[in-house]
Order: structure tokens, then C-alpha cells, then sequence
């Protein structure tokens, strides 16, 4: 496992970044920024980036700038900050390429209950991070996490990041944070990706970013582990999932806020 329980503070670790990597001195730049907040404020920090975001709507949307040149920056922001990094891999060929630059590897909630994934991102070893499917009950994340230990990894993080509620919207249920605590992985709460609104007529995810604030309150209250949430300089130019992203000049007043709330629920 990634070390995240050296935290003196008692602090949730956060997951935080920009949803895609567009670029080395962007990304640097954002890491830059939240390494100094999160050290300022002692929360534990893992620096996202996916190097190709596969899952788009459509064809012609942003999916990256090449998956080695996208690999080497996450190293890069490694080997700069000290922090551990972690991307999303969405076949079992790619769960070997990946973990040579990233210490996280991530299971996107689409693909939570596809095996051969499951097993490959296991024997790399990696902490393995499974973002809970928006089609699954929170207990039958059980099943996802067993897949990992069984094939001889148990450093497994689960995630939360809504359910479908209608067509085009997400509802986050709480009570399953504590549920998939009960299985003894740390469970972390996806704000900004609870509050998408996918399958728009436009062909381009939707978002209500006005609710991170209150996602992320609710989240800590109820005892997450973690949060993740992506961010960016200026979300209205992101390449991917600006419409439900973080602007990142608001992201340390929300975790001081976070961390008030921590602090008073211990």
C-alpha cells in the first residue's frame, strides 16, 4: 500500500489533479499548487492524471498526447514533489506499461467487474484503486475487491462516485461509505465525478461544480477516507470533464474547511 497512514494530523488523503494529462508544464503546475496546500494544511496527497482518457463521448473529443509522453510526466511529477501519483488503465495490456511510471493504478467505474483487468492491475503489485461502477450496490464492491486480494494483492482502495439516478444524473448515497469501509479497504468519496451529468444531447458531460463544497462536507462528515477531486487553473478550457471540475484557486479554502470538519467529527 502506498504510504498513507503515516499522517500524524489524522487527516483524510486527497486525490487530486487534472482529469487528463494536457501537458507537462500544466501539470507541474497544478502540482506544484496542491503540494504546498496539502503540506500547509498536513493532508496526505496523491497527484491524478489519466494519460489517455478512453471512455469520451464522442470521437472527436480530447484523449490525450500520447500515453508514453503522458506516463513520463506523471514520473516526472513523482520524482519533482515526492508525492505518488496514480492514472487509470482501462485493458489488462496496459496495467504493466502503466505501473512503471505510477504507484496507483485505477480501475474506472465502468470497467469495476472486468476480471482480466482486475487480475492484471493486481500483479503489478501497485496499490490498486476501484472506482465503484454507478451500475453496482456499494456491498458488491466486495466481489471487485476480492478479485484483486485473491490473485495476491491486498492493497485495494475502493471509491465512490454516485449511482445512476435516470439518464442523465448521479446521486451519491452515503450510507455507502461505511459499507464498503466494513471490508477493511480505505474508502475514498469522487466528489467532482458524483456531480456529473453524463449523456448530454451535446455529446459532452454536463456538471453541477456549484455542489463540490457540499459533496466534499457531507463525504468527511460521514468518516471517508479520502477524496478526490479534479482540478484545474481554468476548468471553462479544460480538455475533459471541465463542466463538473474544481477551479484549483478555490481548492485550499474548501480543504481548510474539510479539515475543520475532520478535526471536530474525531
Amino acid at each position: 500500500m502506498i504510504e498513507l497512514k503515516n499522517n500524524p494530523a489524522g487527516n483524510f488523503f486527497l486525490l487530486a489533479g487534472p482529469c487528463v494529462i494536457e501537458g507537462e508544464e500544466m501539470a507541474m503546475r497544478i502540482a506544484e499548487r496542491v503540494v504546498k496546500i496539502t503540506e500547509a494544511l498536513q493532508i496526505p496527497y496523491v497527484f491524478k492524471g489519466s494519460y489517455r482518457k478512453a471512455n469520451r463521448s464522442r470521437l472527436d473529443s480530447f484523449t490525450g498526447i500520447g500515453d508514453e509522453k503522458a506516463l513520463k510526466v506523471l514520473r516526472k511529477v513523482h520524482e519533482t514533489f515526492g508525492v505518488p501519483t496514480v492514472t487509470d488503465i482501462h485493458s489488462a495490456d496496459e496495467a504493466a506499461m502503466a505501473a512503471e511510471y505510477v504507484d496507483v493504478l485505477q480501475i474506472p467505474a465502468f470497467l469495476c467487474r472486468q476480471t482480466d483487468l482486475l487480475v492484471a492491475a493486481a500483479k503489478t503489485g501497485k496499490t490498486i484503486n476501484i472506482k465503484k461502477g454507478q451500475f453496482l450496490s456499494p456491498l458488491a464492491m466486495q466481489f471487485a475487491a476480492d478479485k484483486v486480494v485473491e490473485a495476491g494483492n491486498k492493497n485495494v482502495m475502493l471509491t465512490e462516485r454516485g449511482t445512476t439516478f435516470g439518464y442523465q444524473d448521479l446521486v451519491v448515497d452515503y450510507r455507502g461509505i461505511p459499507e464498503m469501509q466494513s471490508f477493511g479497504y480505505p474508502v475514498i468519496l469522487d466528489v467532482t465525478h458524483s456531480l456529473q451529468q453524463p449523456n448530454q444531447t451535446s455529446g459532452v458531460t454536463g456538471g453541477m461544480p456549484q455542489l463540490i463544497e457540499t459533496v466534499a462536507k457531507a463525504g468527511i462528515a460521514v468518516g471517508a477516507d479520502g477524496i478526490f477531486i479534479e482540478t484545474h487553473e481554468n476548468p471553462a478550457v479544460a480538455k475533459s470533464d471541465g463542466a463538473n471540475m474544481l477551479k484549483l484557486d478555490l481548492l485550499e479554502e474548501l480543504l481548510t474547511k474539510l479539515v475543520r470538519i475532520r478535526e471536530a467529527i474525531k
